[in-house]
């Protein structure tokens, strides 16, 4: 395994790769690695010859509000886990490299990123959709491995290489979780004992909203309202804020006031000082493509 920090050394060993017909995988995380990148990783190891890593904390995609300087950085714990799964680079810039000094081009979307959370986090999906472009015109890959959890955000990503013609492909990989239902993030770290240990009812809401439609529940706003009150009631005890709980149509993500097809339901709510996403896909086992 190599670690590359400069943008055009990536390029590189990336067209070295491509000239002997090695096809290039790659997994863009933000470090903090846990099961889920490494679901990814292995994933990427089965569709390609060669496994890029991507590890950096991108400051575009953060507020002023938010948790950028404490957001968990551990480079060389990162690179032990990238080694014990035989990746082969690992890609690890600072900044300056993918943002050079006058940097001012950014990448934007119009539709997708004004709703969910676009809402409630202005500039945070510019930041996202910039960084990935950056990255792909850096490690050059032929396939693209984004995850479930991060629904909207891997939605964005598959119109940006849609519209905007990047010669890759993207594949999006189920939610890895916890023994208890949790959905893995590098965010988890900051909750509680108690907070942790309330925190899989986001799943449980899910689950429940799983179960109505299994019976033949179809009305979008029941669905959204049994899983409000199922999260209320599991967190009453711990500080908590529910940014949005609603059902969606997976390719505009426009609310659904029934769901007739595929419908996504996804949520955010703080707990304490952690900020958590989930969702799921009904009828259960259903794909999320745009």
């Amino acid at each position: 395994m190599i670690t590359i920090s400069s943008v055009r050394e990536m390029q590189g060993v990336a067209r070295a790769y491509r000239r002997r017909g090695e096809r290039i995988g790659f997994v863009p995380t933000m470090g903090a690695l846990h099961e889920g990148h490494l679901s990814l990783v292995r994933r990427t190891k089965a569709l390609s010859d060669v496994c890029v890593v991507s590890i950096f904390v991108n400051p575009t995609q953060f507020g002023q509000e938010e948790d950028y300087a404490r957001y968990p950085r551990d480079l060389e714990r990162d690179r032990q886990r990238c080694a014990q799964e035989e990746v082969d680079v690992v890609f690890a810039p600072q900044a300056v490299e993918i943002y050079p000094p006058g940097h001012s081009v950014f990448v934007g979307e119009n539709d997708l990123s004004r709703v969910l959370c676009g809402a409630v986090r202005p500039g945070h999906f510019q930041g996202v959709l910039t960084v990935v472009a950056v990255l792909l015109n850096a490690v050059l890959p032929d396939v693209l491995l984004l995850g479930q959890k991060d629904a909207q955000q891997a939605l964005l990503v598959q119109r940006m290489v849609r519209d905007l013609c990047f010669p890759v492909q993207v594949v999006v990989g189920q939610t890895v979780r916890e023994n208890d239902g949790l959905a893995m993030s590098s965010r988890n770290a900051y909750l509680t004992g108690e907070e942790r240990k309330r925190a899989p009812c986001l799943y449980a809401a899910l689950q429940e909203v799983e179960r109505m439609y299994g019976e033949g529940e179809r009305d979008a706003r029941l669905l959204a309202e049994a899983a409000e009150a199922h999260i209320r009631a599991a967190l009453a005890p711990v500080r908590f804020a529910i940014d949005f709980i609603t059902v969606v149509d997976p390719a505009t993500l426009r609310p659904l006031s029934e769901v007739r097809g595929t419908a996504l339901v996804a949520l955010a709510v703080t707990i304490g000082a952690a900020r958590l996403i989930d969702n799921t896909i009904l009828p259960p086992g259903g794909e999320l493509v745009t």
